[in-house]
């Protein structure tokens, strides 16, 4: 870890359940084709909930309407020394925009089970995916009304 303290980038997640299979966007990042819940940064003056819901949609072109916090989650990247600070959520989709155009590095949009995505660990862009989803699957959920920062 670097000596010097870096903030940490705020990201943003959804776990996306259907019938027992997740949404997962395959995508290229840091040289490798990884696989990753939506997921994305927090954009200036963006409340954490309308950053989820417009990533599902860059991403994958799902409208989707986050319901509950499944967890927030550190995670350091030593290759690029950055921690990041991730809230993942659950919710429910809207329907999906079959003809919007998804973000340059989004390679592939996939609905897996819990063991196909187990399967693909290697794959996974960090070991959140994994994390979240077994977070979702136990149960875990806080109201969206532990956030007060003001962009509810």
């Amino acid at each position: 870890m670097s000596a010097v303290w870096k903030p940490p980038s705020v990201t943003v997640a959804a776990v996306i359940e259907s019938d027992g299979r997740f949404l997962v966007v395959e995508e290229d990042y840091d040289g490798a084709r990884v696989l990753n819940q939506p997921a994305g940064h927090l954009d200036p003056g963006e409340s954490l909930i309308a950053a989820c819901a417009r990533e599902v949609l860059e991403e994958t072109a799902h409208r989707f309407v986050p319901e509950s916090l499944i967890g927030i989650y550190r995670w350091y990247y030593a290759p690029r020394d950055i921690t990041f600070i991730r809230f993942t959520f659950a919710g429910r989709l809207e329907g999906v925009d079959p003809g919007r155009g998804l973000d340059a590095e989004i390679v592939a949009v996939h609905w897996l089970t819990r063991a196909e995505l187990l399967a693909k660990a290697a794959m996974h862009r960090t070991p959140l995916v994994m994390s979240c989803v077994d977070d979702y699957l136990s149960g875990k959920r806080y109201p969206l009304g532990v956030f007060a920062d003001g962009y509810a």
